[in-house]
């Protein structure tokens, strides 16, 4: 049976193709809201999942890229990026992103998120990043995620 995408993935689908990506998201049958749910459909080792997480640098919204095998310490990666890092509101998130929870893609997005990207994500070849809707994924690497995203590779912990 051939599924419809979701409008969110298909969205980011589209401006993966606009920004040279292949644009190929896969849909999973189940959602796969954590990065552990997402690593265990894929077959694949949790620090190959992209977890797009937005944070408050000082008053600005900003999007980290974090391996699903990290998570974010807001001291020290605040300090990196020049401010005070904290966890964005619910609500900031789904405005800023315009998609839910546990399914955050890199991209298509309603604003404009300054990007930066776990620089331990450059130690897997594959990486599997949302796609902006919790059941749908799509492979990229790093170095894709950097261009895509016109991201900086950081430290985040």
């Amino acid at each position: 049976m051939n599924r419809l995408l979701h409008p969110n993935a298909a969205h980011v689908a589209d401006i993966l193709i606009s920004r040279g990506h292949h644009g190929v998201v896969v849909t999973s049958p189940e959602p796969t809201p954590t990065a552990d749910a997402a690593a265990a459909s894929l077959g694949v080792s949790v620090g190959a999942i992209v977890k797009s997480l937005v944070f408050l640098l000082d008053d600005d919204p900003v999007l980290i890229l974090v391996s699903g095998a990290h998570q974010v310490d807001l001291d020290a990666t605040g300090q990196r990026l020049g401010g005070t890092l904290t966890r964005a509101p619910l609500e900031l998130v789904k405005h800023s992103t315009g998609q839910p929870i546990g399914g955050i893609a890199p991209v298509g997005h309603p604003t404009n998120l300054p990007t930066f990207v776990d620089e331990t994500l450059s130690d897997y070849p594959e990486l599997w990043a949302a796609a902006g809707h919790p059941n749908t994924v799509f492979k990229t690497t790093c170095s894709e995620l950097l261009r895509i995203t016109a991201g900086l590779a950081i430290d985040v912990t």
